[in-house]
């Protein structure tokens, strides 16, 4: 299973340190690995990206090959404009792959640490 990291809140820069320093080590003893990591400012700058409607369209694009904007708002029986607006801030936000000339999420998982 292939998982995406997402911090939320807290000590962003300095998590992302910790990171960098526990992966520096890592590949000091010969491990291989890939992770994927995202950070939030805060709950609110998560949630303007990650609504319902863009939740359903990550979905769909990882369980289908979805080679154009257009066919994923025709599967998902949603106006063309609005799913495209989806796209961009999925793919701006680094959640939605669109660089292939098709669309991916190569995730199944969003493991998500809301600091309070």
């Amino acid at each position: 299973m292939t998982q995406l990291k997402v911090t939320v809140g807290g000590a962003i820069e300095e998590d992302a340190s910790n990171r960098f320093v526990r992966a520096w080590h890592r590949a000091e003893l010969g491990e291989t690995f890939a992770e994927r990591h995202l950070a939030f400012e805060s709950w609110d700058a998560l949630a303007r990206v990650l609504t319902a409607k863009r939740m359903e369209v990550l979905s769909h694009v990882r369980r289908h090959n979805v080679t154009s904007i257009r066919a994923l708002a025709q599967a998902l029986k949603r106006d063309y404009s609005n799913v495209h607006a989806d796209v961009q801030a999925l793919s701006a936000a680094g959640l939605l792959d669109t660089r292939s000339g098709k669309l991916s999420a190569d995730y199944d998982t969003i493991d998500t640490r809301i600091a309070i």
